[in-house]
This record gives C-alpha cells, sequence and structure tokens, in this order.
C-alpha cells in the first residue's frame, strides 16, 4: 500500500546531484530468520539503487522498519520506534520515507495502519519488497533511478555485509497453512507456497561466490517444502542438492513440524555429510488436551517417537525446541506434564514463550485465564530445568575436540565465535585470521549455552 509522492516534493533535491553524497538508509529488524532474510533481500535492492547504510534511522533518506507480531513485546516495541521516527519526520525531516514491512502489515491491517500511523509512506506485506521499490522510483528524488537495478540484486549481499558474512538464511517456502491456534503468521504471511527449486539452488550459488560458507534454509514449516511442486521434490531433495554447491560447508533447516518430520527426512539429514545434524522442531505444550486446543495435530507419545526416530539415526543430534507455558486452560497438572516431558526427552535448548493473545487467532477468542505471575513462576521453573539439562549436556563436551565454522570475530573480548554442526556456540583465542575456515578446537570451558576453548592454527 502506497501513498502519494506528491506529498514529498520538498525532498532535498540535492540529494539526486551529481558530487553529492549518495542516499542512505536504514533496516530495523525484529523477529524472526525469515525477517532477517527479507531484510537482507531487501538492503541488496536498496543497495543496487545507489543507497549506502546508514546505521541511525533518524539519519536515513529511507528508514524501514521490519516487523514481527507474534507476541506483543515485539509489536509494542516496533511500535515505540516507529512513533520515535514518526516525530522526528514531523518535526524536522518531513523528506524522510518510511517503510513499514513485516507481519505487522497483513492485508486487513494496511488500511489501519495507515489510518494510525500517517507519517508512512509505504506499507510492505511480509517478503514483499517491490512497493517500496516502486515509490522511490517515482519519487521526484530518485526518478533517475531504474528498478531494474534493484531488481538483479535479490540474491547480492549488502556492502555491509561484505567481508564479514559467513552464513546466510535463505527461504524456501513463504507463508503457512496449518493455522495453530495462537497463532498470528498465516493471517500476516498467507499460506504457505514452496520456492522453485532452481531460484533456491540460483540463491545458494550466488551466495556461495560471496563468501557464504554455511545456508540456513528457511520455512514457517520447512519440512512442508515441495508439496505443492513436482513429484520428488521434497525437503529431502533439496537438502541433497544444496549440500553440492561448491564453496558451501555447511547446510541447516528450520523450523520443523512433527507432522511433516518422516523417515525420508532424517535419513537425508544423516547421511548428507554437509548437512548439520540439527534439528529445530517445537513441541509447545507435553499435554494432549493442551495440543488438541493448539491444533498442534501430534500427541506427546508421537512426538516422542519422532525424536527416537531421530537419535536412531543421529544419536548424537542436536534438537532445539520451542514451548509456550501460559496456554488458555492450562492447568497445573498440563504444565507439570510439559516438565515432564522436558526432562524426559533432555533436548539441547528450549526457547519457552509466555502466552499472549494475538488478533483473528483462534486462542484470542478463549479467555485468557492464566494469570501473568503464574505465567512467569512456569517460565522460569520450566527455565530452570531446561539450563541444568544444557549444562549437563555441555559437559559432555568437556576435553573433547570440536569442529568450529569461524563466524565473526569478537573485537572486545578478543575471541573469535563459531558453531559446532551441532549447533554449539564456541568462543576461542586466535592471533591469525580464522574468520569463514573450519577450526578444530577443544574444549576446556563448558555452560548451558557456549563453550570456550584453544584451536588448532586456523
Amino acid at each position: 500500500m502506497n501513498r502519494s509522492s506528491s506529498s514529498f516534493s520538498n525532498i532535498d533535491s540535492r540529494q539526486s546531484a551529481i558530487g553529492n553524497p549518495p542516499p542512505t538508509y536504514n533496516l530495523w529488524t525484529i523477529g524472526c530468520q525469515m525477517n532477517e532474510a527479507d531484510s537482507r533481500h531487501l538492503a541488496s535492492q536498496l543497495e543496487a539503487l545507489g543507497f549506502v547504510e546508514t546505521k541511525r534511522a533518524e539519519d536515513a533518506d529511507v528508514a524501514v522498519l521490519n516487523t514481527c507480531v507474534v507476541r506483543q513485546q515485539p509489536e509494542d516495541k516496533a511500535v515505540r520506534k516507529l512513533t520515535s521516527l514518526g516525530g522526528i519526520k514531523g518535526s524536522h525531516r518531513p523528506g524522510m520515507i518510511i517503510a513499514l514491512m513485516g507481519c505487522m502489515v497483513g492485508k486487513r491491517e494496511a488500511e489501519d495502519l495507515a489510518e494510525r500511523f500517517g507519517f508512512v509512506d509505504v506499507f510492505m506485506a511480509p517478503s514483499q519488497t517491490d512497493a517500496l521499490i516502486d515509490f522511490i522510483v517515482r519519487h521526484d528524488a530518485y526518478s533517475h533511478l531504474k528498478k531494474s537495478q534493484a531488481e538483479l540484486a535479490d540474491y547480492r549481499l549488502p556492502v555491509v555485509n561484505q567481508d564479514k558474512a559467513i552464513t546466510a538464511f535463505v527461504p524456501i517456502t513463504l507463508g503457512c497453512s496449518h493455522v495453530c491456534s495462537y497463532c498470528v503468521i498465516p493471517h500476516r504471511r498467507g499460506p504457505d507456497r514452496s520456492r522453485m527449486p532452481e531460484e533456491v539452488l540460483r540463491e545458494v550459488r550466488a551466495l556461495a561466490r560471496q563468501g557464504i560458507k554455511e545456508v540456513n534454509l528457511l520455512g514457517q514449516i520447512v519440512d512442508r517444502y515441495g508439496f505443492d511442486l513436482d513429484d520428488g521434490v521434497n525437503l529431502a531433495w533439496l537438502l541433497r542438492e544444496v549440500a553440492k554447491v561448491d564453496g558451501i560447508l555447511r547446510v541447516r533447516f528450520l523450523t520443523s513440524h512433527p507432522a511433516y518430520m518422516d523417515e525420508e527426512l532424517i535419513r537425508a539429514v544423516a547421511e548428507t555429510e554437509k548437512v548439520c545434524p540439527y534439528i529445530e522442531m517445537p513441541f509447545q505444550s507435553g499435554s494432549d488436551r493442551i495440543l488438541e486446543s493448539m491444533r498442534r495435530g501430534y500427541t506427546q507419545a508421537e512426538y516422542r517417537d519422532i525424536i527416537s526416530n531421530i537419535r536412531k539415526f543421529m544419536p548424537n543430534a542436536s534438537i532445539n525446541t520451542d514451548v509456550i507455558v501460559g496456554y488458555p486452560g492450562e492447568t497445573e497438572e498440563d504444565f507439570l506434564e510439559t516438565m515432564k516431558l522436558a526432562e524426559e526427552l533432555r533436548l539441547d535448548l528450549f526457547h519457552i514463550a509466555k502466552y499472549s493473545p494475538r488478533p483473528r487467532t483462534l486462542s484470542a477468542k478463549m479467555r485468557d485465564d492464566v494469570s501473568a505471575v503464574e505465567k512467569e513462576r512456569r517460565r522460569t521453573a520450566l527455565d530452570e530445568l531446561t539450563k541444568k539439562i544444557n549444562a549437563e549436556k555441555s559437559a559432555q563436551l568437556l576435553g573433547q575436540t570440536v569442529e568450529v565454522l569461524v563466524e565473526a570475530f569478537q573485537e572486545k573480548k578478543k575471541r573469535w565465535r563459531g558453531r559446532t554442526p551441532h549447533n554449539k556456540l564456541v568462543f576461542f583465542e586466535s592471533d591469525t585470521d580464522c574468520l569463514g575456515q573450519l577450526v578444530n578446537v577443544k574444549i576446556n570451558w563448558t555452560g548451558p549455552f557456549s563453550l570456550i576453548g584453544t584451536a588448532s592454527e586456523c
């Protein structure tokens, strides 16, 4: 949804004059990895048009907020940021272009948002960046720019990431059709659909040519990839094809749904060398009653069976999960079932969220009858249990040598940071340049969420 550019005739036309500094952009992103991938794509398009990044949104000619509404907290944060930018634009930067994208912008929401935030120029649904590019190239100050420049930038890393980025997110499915009772994603991102495999592989090859060593294939339910494509094209097939790309050292994928985690996919992960033995698969609740209300489509027993099958083929696989506490109607008994399942399965990392009602979801019609205090108590109890499990599992790596893909250098602490194939975060010191390399690190300290070791030569 665009506004007319006629109201921006007062933009400083000197921006487009030869010899003047190039126009600037700032991209503020919150939420999931899909948002990060969308922001990377948009940044590439803006840079192809001649924009350069500025670190401060208030200094940008084009300021973009890529938003999340999965829970109330990130939505509130986005509103505060947006309101602040509106004040800056209204007081002394009338020429600033402000764009709002991500899950805050659904089909039904765009008009309401336009009334609420009259200073926003462009509203973009998730993964749909053309609205902003079209607005810019039609704008008086940027009329010399050609949209074709942006269209050629789909798989290019933004300049700000060049020489630094080692990993990249690559969306392979867009949207979601599962409609869990608490989830707003289907209403904001639409039904799920698969990207064509040729397009995905072109993107991965382009990223590899730019120095990316690890790609993470993304989908709201990533293991549904290919359901709408020709026979034989599914996630298992795609993982094997991506692993063949020269220059790519590791392949990951997320997020999986238990209903689609079949043996073919598990075998593909186990048998393909570059595919990391790492699964991200939420169980959300240990109570069958709550799972049914959530419309998850499986029981706790079925989830246990899937974990057993994964471990049959990959005994040391790392498995991360998501859990919601305080869902409507969740009793103490239901919560204890979740605690019991967590303790029994001993997964590697738990992302714990307190339930908050989301507009247009089925659960929003239910009575939110677990108090804020009780939600926090349950979150804390589960967090303490899972942190203990994490620490005990990490401790098993003490004295062992692990392979680390080095992602960045921490200037403040003068140490390198990277991850094992199992997605364990590792820090080590070295005077040589280890960026983007696979380094063997002997672990001499372990904690619940990270490891520290001594590296062999890079």
